[in-house]
């Protein structure tokens, strides 16, 4: 193993960019960006880094996976600025999202289950037991009448006309599309995304596109899990070189 740096040694951009492939220009900008602690500059103009400074970049680059450029630059903005305790919410934050999208996933599993070959009844069928109308129906998913209608005009939900009154009725297929276009839009799918999914379920072809699409999604949501381990680890060593900083 190699020596350990001194918290005093000096090391140039270059030194931090080699160890991560990064150009010294993106160094910089980390650091005009607050990522990292603004360094300290030579007589000449020229910055100059330490281990604290590697440091610093290496938690960046930790976090960076599991919670994503925008969060991760304010965690690192407010430990810098010595805000430990708001680096720490928005990490908890991250969490609770991900706790969120795990629940969104499960939601959306179960509504799988409900998936029968059986379409319903007839489209042009008037309303009768189960079926509902667009702001009941609404109210129920927590959205706008205006997103449902956006989504029957992208395809996603068809629902009928009740030929008395005009008005729109969800009937138990209806509904079902409405659910799983609700849960599928909460995990992050676009619209375009949800369309063949929807498509393959009311073909009643098979349903191995949707669970394909749950297994990637489980797939991503453990992956971030287990970065946001790695990235606490990181965070934790950046916290304690900055305390041992000021100690020393």
């Amino acid at each position: 193993m190699g020596r350990k740096p001194q918290s005093s040694e000096k090391l140039r951009p270059v030194d931090l960019a080699r160890e991560h492939g990064l150009s010294t220009q993106a160094v910089r900008n980390y650091e005009e960006a607050g990522i990292l602690p603004a360094a300290d500059r030579t007589s000449s103009g020229y910055r100059t880094y330490t281990p604290l400074h590697a440091c610093a970049l290496r938690t960046f680059l930790a976090l960076l996976p599991g919670h994503g450029h925008r969060a991760t630059t304010a965690i690192m903005q407010a430990v810098n600025r010595g805000a430990t305790d708001e680096a720490l919410r928005l990490v908890d934050e991250g969490h609770a999202q991900l706790l969120d999208d795990r629940q969104t996933l499960r939601a959306v599993t179960g509504a799988l289950r409900d998936v029968q070959p059986s379409a319903g009844p007839p489209r042009g069928a008037t309303s009768g037991p189960g079926g509902t109308f667009i702001g009941p129906l609404a109210g129920r998913l927590g959205v706008r009448p205006a997103t449902l209608r956006a989504w029957e005009r992208a395809g996603l939900v068809l629902p009928h006309r009740d030929p008395k009154t005009g008005y729109r009725v969800y009937d138990g297929a209806a509904v079902r599309d409405a659910r799983l276009t609700h849960q599928l839009r909460r995990g992050g799918y676009l619209l375009e995304q949800i369309a063949p999914l929807i498509a393959q379920v009311r073909s009643a072809g098979g349903l191995k596109p949707l669970a394909a699409a749950l297994d990637d999604w489980q797939d991503r949501l453990s992956a971030r899990g287990r970065a946001m381990l790695t990235g606490a680890a990181a965070l934790e060593a950046y916290l304690r070189a900055r305390e041992r900083g000021r100690s020393s």
